[in-house]
């Protein structure tokens, strides 16, 4: 019998040490929806309707309603045709029977007038910027903010210049219609929309005065960076305009040095997290996992959503970058969360190549309840970064400090396309607290930088039941050290 229980032991101990570690698909699940053979749907934005229906807006114009789009059975699926001849969409948002909608010169709204599925009225909101027919003119849309308003944010003609007004700019358009100009210097967007508090962001991507691609907030009379932009500016309604732009500095130097400038809250490491970030949304009720209240923007180049958390320290918004979930089929473009956790995304691959491979596509994740063990929060402090877990941590491991490792950077503040990370530095974990509950541990970290973007890698730490953290590195953005 000694022998029997042995063996069952050894046997038990040995399938434990082969068993598959976990991956993102044990907690999350991605399910594709299928189309009919003669449809082409490249997806530039999503948007939640009455009666458990999306709309999808997509480059090429059209409008569709998705039916089933809740159901376990994504393969049940239908498509309605709700408009069509509109110039690339990316923007929906759904008002009192009204769907707006942000295409190319305009923002627009359609109205389904006779209960058909078909928009039988199609009114003009405000059409006051202009377009010169450059491939790179592209406008992206939010919904509704608290007062009403619309936020469309516009991609400089040919990628470099703003030959028309308000190219590189976001402008509000209010519930009368009017177009407020709100913030200058915006280079190519991929993302317009709101934190869980409210205020505006969104995505920009590598190039012109973008070292790597960035999260940036929008704040009425800001400036993002691209001078060009700035001929546009009417002090009569911002203001005295900021500076223009000197190449070869940093970011941080740049923020000393003109007011007006907004540094990026996120920056998105180029090729580390993804080259072309796109659209985003959150989840505010935590049906989507342990990440309340946390934001998940997509990656057009990489096929990945990565997930997000923003702080304010020094009245100064900064946060970090998790990698969060691979796999998508194409280049996710429109993201948006359902209130019951359920996040759609739908994409295209032109233009750019995706590495999801296929040309255009319609997804949904859920959370499958499993808890996954990940670092669900950091927070800057004056000597180094606080963490906390989604499960308690083995606190020998979380407690050794060569379980960490560190590194921080920037990059050139230059008119050049995009830059190398430069002014490499190596900060040394000094200590790590574990807290009681085994859920946080405090890092001392030496040198902070300010200015810098920290990379934080924790390779070495264990959960309470011996798991590895599933992405075991996060990039924080350190506009500002807190004060002691």
């Amino acid at each position: 019998m000694k022998h029997l229980i042995f063996f069952i032991s050894l046997f038990t101990s040995i399938a434990s040490a082969f068993a598959a570690d976990p991956k993102e698909s044990d907690y999350y699940s991605i399910q594709p929806f299928s189309f009919p053979k003669d449809m082409v749907v490249e997806i530039g934005s999503i948007e939640l309707l009455p009666n458990q229906r999306i709309a999808v807006g997509t480059r090429r114009g059209d409008i569709y309603i998705v039916e089933g789009a809740f159901e376990k059975d994504t393969s049940a699926v239908k498509y309605k045709l709700y408009a069509s001849g509109l110039h690339e969409i990316l923007g929906l948002a759904w008002k009192d029977g009204w769907l707006y909608v942000t295409q190319r010169p305009e923002v627009s709204r359609l109205k389904d007038n006779d209960g058909d599925d078909r928009a039988d009225i199609f009114e003009t909101v405000n059409a006051d910027w202009n377009i010169l027919g450059d491939y790179h003119e592209y406008a992206f849309g939010s919904r509704f903010d608290k007062e009403g308003n619309l936020w469309v944010a516009l991609c400089l003609t040919g990628s470099f210049n703003s030959n028309a007004p308000y190219r590189g700019w976001c402008v509000r358009i209010t519930p009368d219609g009017k177009m407020l100009p709100t913030a200058a210097g915006l280079r190519s967007p991929g993302g317009i929309g709101f934190s869980p508090e409210g205020e505006t962001y969104y995505t920009d991507n590598q190039g012109v005065w973008n070292g790597s691609s960035m999260f940036k907030r929008l704040v009425p009379g800001s400036f993002q960076g691209h001078s060009d932009a700035l001929k546009w500016w009417d002090k009569n309604v911002l203001g005295e305009p900021p500076l223009a732009s000197v190449s070869g500095t940093r970011i941080d130097q740049e923020r000393a040095r003109n007011p007006k400038y907004v540094p990026p809250a996120v920056v998105l490491p180029h090729g580390k997290v993804g080259n072309s970030p796109t659209a985003w949304d959150w989840d505010a009720n935590g049906k989507f996992g342990p990440f309340v209240n946390q934001l998940f923007v997509a990656d057009q180049t990489f096929s990945v959503i990565n997930r997000m958390t923003l702080e304010k320290v020094n009245d100064v918004q900064q946060g970090a970058v998790f990698p969060f979930l691979k796999g998508l089929q194409s280049g996710p473009i429109g993201v948006r969360m359902s209130p019951d956790g359920k996040l759609f995304v739908g994409g295209s691959d032109r233009g750019w190549g995706a590495r999801g491979g296929k040309p255009f596509d319609l997804e949904r994740i859920e959370w499958t309840g499993k808890m996954p063990f990940e670092m669900l929060d950091i927070h800057a402090k004056p000597d180094g970064f606080e963490i906390k877990f989604t499960q308690p941590v083995d606190k020998a491991s979380a407690g050794d400090v060569n379980s960490y490792k560190t590194r921080a950077w920037t990059y050139i503040w230059q008119e050049s396309y995009g830059s190398p990370e430069v002014d490499e530095v190596l900060p040394k974990v000094e200590s790590a607290t574990v807290s009681e509950d085994g859920l946080t541990v405090r890092l001392k970290v030496s040198p902070l930088t300010k200015g810098h973007v920290h990379q934080i890698d924790v390779p070495g730490v264990k959960s309470k039941d011996g798991l590895s953290v599933l992405h075991p590195v996060v990039y924080y953005t350190l506009n500002e050290i807190p004060k002691k």
